[in-house]
């Protein structure tokens, strides 16, 4: 145990690792969990733990926080442009993969996987050059970012620097969890690091079980809505940017001393548009289908961007599970789903 990080680090038990590698076959060794909540990683976590807990934060950087499929790229981007004074060239000329360094996808890269990446675009110095950028430990980028820095994570707060809150500012954005897990599972399909083989019935089941990275789910979102009301926090629902994205850049600019008219506003509401979004090559992560991390010729990174879209997804048994898994998890919290008010929680 590395003394410069609290929690203990477990392996997942060999059998029930190799059952799931035949699923995640981007994960060739296994996985772990972290501290008292069993937070669940590839077994790389281990090396980039006490790195990334105890990295030094500097008091201009604004993190993006969120667990995955949760409008992460929509949130990166309405930040970043709120921050930077509504710059549209600077954010349409540099991808957003350079804007914001994610903190912790160097574990998600298996050895094996970065040496088939590695032999797959020798044929290029610029890929290798933008492949050894991508898979760089997060800490190691952000050391040579110069500020303000923005920062991509979907750490849980609890495993991010102690003196985050007080010294940073951090966005956080949740979002129902059955539309996370119709998107997280095509995600898990597109990229190789975690290659997903299975069904969505499958998929949903790990998670539900906390069988995923970053899970368990319920879990990462108290922690940040527990802090929702210190004053470097802003907590924000996926569904109050679908549903009325002006208040949400009102909601962003405020929370980052800025002000901008409604001229303004409406302009970036355009910018953001999902159909604008996807056509968008500075936030649709075509690096990763550059260098064959992602599937090429497979779906964008942006999907479809709506809210219950996991209507279309879920079988009846599924729906009740997922009720009752919401109503359990929901029980010892006033954490509420801004969309769920119907969802009586016993």
């Amino acid at each position: 145990m590395n003394m410069d990080f609290p929690y203990e680090i477990k392996d997942v038990p060999k059998d029930q690792a190799e059952e799931l590698m035949k699923y995640f076959t981007g994960e060739l060794t296994g996985f772990v969990r972290v501290g008292p909540k069993g937070y669940f990683f590839p077994n790389k976590y281990k090396q980039e733990a006490a790195n990334i807990y105890n990295m030094p934060v500097r008091a201009s950087d604004i993190f993006v926080v969120t667990y995955p499929r949760s409008g992460t790229t929509w949130t990166q981007e309405l930040v970043w442009m709120v921050a930077n004074d509504l710059d549209y060239a600077k954010s349409n000329e540099i991808p957003l993969t350079e804007r914001y360094p994610f903190v912790e996808f160097s574990i998600c890269v298996h050895p094996i996987m970065k040496e088939k990446f590695i032999s797959e675009n020798k044929h290029s110095q610029d890929k290798l050059s933008l492949l050894e950028l991508v898979t760089q430990p997060g800490t190691e980028q952000l050391a040579a970012t110069p500020s303000p820095r923005f920062i991509k994570t979907h750490m849980p707060i609890s495993l991010l620097p102690p003196s985050l809150l007080d010294t940073a500012k951090v966005v956080y954005v949740a979002r129902d969890p059955r539309d996370v897990v119709v998107s997280f599972y095509h995600l898990n399909r597109l990229m190789r690091t975690q290659g997903y083989l299975g069904d969505l019935k499958t998929f949903w089941n790990f998670f539900i079980k906390d069988l995923h990275h970053w899970t368990p789910y319920f879990a990462h979102i108290k922690e940040a809505w527990e802090k929702r009301h210190h004053p470097n926090v802003l907590f924000l629902f996926y569904e109050e940017l679908a549903k009325d994205l002006p208040a949400a850049v009102r909601r962003v600019a405020a929370f980052l001393g800025k002000d901008y008219n409604e001229e303004q506003v409406n302009k970036l509401c355009d910018h953001l548009s999902i159909e604008n979004f996807k056509n968008n090559k500075s936030v649709n992560y075509d690096v990763m289908k550059e260098l064959g991390i992602s599937v090429r010729g497979e779906q964008s990174f942006i999907r479809k961007g709506t809210a219950g879209g996991w209507r279309d997804h879920f079988d009846d048994e599924m729906t009740q599970q997922a009720e009752q898994w919401i109503q359990e998890n929901l029980q010892d919290t006033d954490l509420r789903f801004p969309h769920l008010q119907d969802l009586t929680i016993k």
